[in-house]
């Protein structure tokens, strides 16, 4: 079914300016990217290319993002709420989505949520921690010093984690089987970014398999 743009247009609300507020969010990491301002043009914009483009308060035109930086943001979603008065965007962002090289704008920490109550999704923190470790180093870092010796030190340690978990396997112990499935996961997401595989690349092969 085609999209209706106009339509679409219609139903949202714009202030005196003809403005709407964007929240952006990463569509794998669900992190909160930057907040921006759209006009109809840009929206229509938006949805003809699937690629993110915006309003500019301060020098009053139309902007791409990553028309300059070549960080883009491909759209994968468009939502806008029940006030019809903001929208969202969920993209999948390529690089930084902020200008000061920030993967977002949102980094200025005052309260941090814990992750103690279980519904935290571990593997996509794990994934974030592992970029920005091999972003921003560590001196003394177990991890970097994966980074630093490359790929096949890398692809050492994960052929080593997989024959602890087969050990683990037949030694018939599920305390020391989780153990080593940990060991492996870990070396597994440091290939993915060593390699720029993201976890939103493995969940759609998965679901590319199962529509097979």
């Amino acid at each position: 079914m085609e999209m209706d743009i106009d339509k679409v247009i219609e139903e949202i609300k714009f202030d005196d300016r003809g403005l709407v507020p964007a929240i952006v969010q990463d569509a794998e990491t669900q992190k909160v990217l930057m907040l921006a301002y759209m006009n109809k043009e840009s929206i229509r914009k938006t949805l003809e290319e699937r690629e993110a483009w915006y309003f500019s308060r301060s020098r009053q035109k139309l902007w791409k993002k990553g028309e300059t930086s070549g960080n883009i943001q491909k759209v994968k979603g468009f939502y806008y709420d029940c006030d019809k008065d903001s929208i969202l965007l969920v993209v999948e962002q390529r690089g930084a989505a902020c200008h000061t090289g920030e993967f977002s704008c949102f980094f200025n920490e005052v309260l941090k949520p814990g992750t103690g109550n279980g519904k935290a999704d571990v593997l996509k923190e794990l994934y974030s921690l592992l970029q920005d470790r091999k972003k921003n180093p560590i001196e003394g870092s177990y991890t970097n010093y994966l980074f630093e010796k490359g790929l096949d030190k890398i692809l050492k340690k994960v052929g080593e984690e997989t024959s602890e978990v087969i050990i683990g396997a037949k030694n018939k112990s599920k305390e020391e089987l989780v153990y080593e499935l940990s060991d492996l996961v870990y070396h597994v997401l440091v290939l993915m970014v060593n390699e720029n595989v993201g976890i939103e690349d493995i969940r759609k092969e998965l679901i590319s398999r199962r529509e097979k």
